[in-house]
């Protein structure tokens, strides 16, 4: 198969001046002495991008995601390497490049669209599908500079996706206006790979690529680290980048957790579990006097601490009585409703009015969650699709 986007040992190299030069007499003076550092924002890139397949690549800021996409178009040219396009390309970079706040919305339409490539004629055709899609009939003929932020983006993302090109490369861009607005940009992506093409596409809101993305790469420090499957890298990218506190403790101890296991369904500590498999959280304990009636609890929080499902011994109506000396709690959880990713376990003891913490470790155990279903979000909810083809005057009442 004839690739979309060739990408063969690409590197692309940036100088770093340490001085600011300030005027043509000493550039041309401190010519020689100019000291710069050399920043490869590219290194060694091999990728290919199959006709019709939406890419998404991810990374951190800096990782040279946008550098690539600029390569990709021609404004910049890398350093080592080649890049070869198969078609037409249309680039959303930065939505309205070219606009000018002295003019019209109609105007800028006109302008901008110019810059993409359009003809006038071919902006003829599509202005009143433009303005539509950027909800701006009732503004089209005001001034830009009166424009809020959010209308000045969506006429540019209106007509920047208004090109029907080969090759569509889309730099964070989709971040724009409110959700309905999100959503109807998304859509028409959703057109654009469905009429057959090839889209690359750049963004830190990671978890969009699971949703319209063949295949996912990852960038890291200016080379490919991971690339597949999109749930795959998007797990991957989320472990990397994961910004969890570090676990921490509180309490007076009186009564002192003193270990936690994790135990799979066959009774032996793991950190690795599965979507509908069984967990149980052991937790020791050591009461330095006697206790009367605390409580034992657990949550279970993913790396950007939502909590997935918590519980203590007060919720589940358990009294423990007087504890004293050591002893151990289990928590049996029969079924983990947890999809793909990585989850950190808190245990706590405190008293039953909660207003004493005896011993409370927080993000104390991470854990990982692996899980060979394709749905979205958090927790996995058995579901079933039924479809009913009703003919002609039947009913279903």
């Amino acid at each position: 198969m004839e690739h979309a986007v060739e990408v063969r040992e690409v590197s692309k190299m940036f100088k770093l001046y340490h001085e600011n030069v300030r005027s043509l007499k000493e550039k041309v003076l401190f010519l020689r002495k100019r000291g710069y550092e050399e920043f490869w924002a590219l290194r060694d890139v091999d990728l290919d991008v199959e006709k019709g397949e939406t890419l998404g690549i991810i990374g951190a800021n800096g990782s040279g995601k946008s550098t690539l996409l600029k390569c990709m178009t021609k404004i910049l040219y890398p350093t080592s390497g080649k890049i070869v396009t198969n078609g037409s390309i249309a680039a959303l970079l930065e939505l309205g490049a070219g606009f000018q706040p002295d003019l019209t919305g109609r105007e800028n339409v006109y302008l901008n669209a110019s810059i993409l490539g359009f003809s006038r004629k071919e902006v003829d055709n599509k202005f009143d599908e433009i303005v539509a899609f950027a909800e701006l009939e009732r503004f089209i003929d005001n001034y830009v500079r009166n424009y809020s932020s959010g209308m000045y983006i969506r006429l540019g993302f209106a007509v920047a996706i208004s090109v029907d090109p080969d090759i569509l490369i889309v730099d964070e861009v989709l971040a724009v206006g409110d959700e309905s607005f999100q959503r109807k940009c998304l859509d028409r992506i959703d057109e654009i790979r469905d009429s057959g093409n090839t889209i690359v596409f750049v963004t830190h809101n990671v978890d969009i690529t699971k949703e319209i993305c063949d295949r996912v790469i990852m960038l890291e420090g200016g080379r490919i680290v991971k690339e597949g499957y999109p749930k795959d890298v998007v797990n991957y990218y989320h472990q990397v980048m994961e910004t969890e506190e570090e676990a921490s403790e509180r309490g007076n101890r009186k009564i002192e957790i003193t270990a936690v296991q994790l135990l799979n369904d066959k009774g032996e500590e793991s950190k690795d579990f599965d979507t509908g498999s069984s967990m149980r959280i052991r937790v020791f304990y050591h009461a330095r006097e006697p206790i009367g009636d605390p409580v034992f609890g657990f949550s279970l929080d993913d790396y950007r601490g939502f909590t997935a499902f918590g519980t203590n011994t007060a919720l589940k109506g358990t009294r423990m009585g007087t504890v004293e000396g050591e002893g151990i709690v289990e928590f049996d959880l029969k079924s983990l409703p947890m999809l793909d990713g990585r989850y950190l376990v808190s245990v706590a003891v405190h008293s039953r009015d909660g207003e004493v913490d005896y011993h409370w470790l927080d993000k104390y155990l991470p854990f990982e969650m692996h899980s060979d279903i394709d749905d979205a979000g958090l927790l996995y909810v058995p579901c079933e699709v039924n479809y009913l083809s009703l003919t002609e005057g039947a009913s279903l009442l």
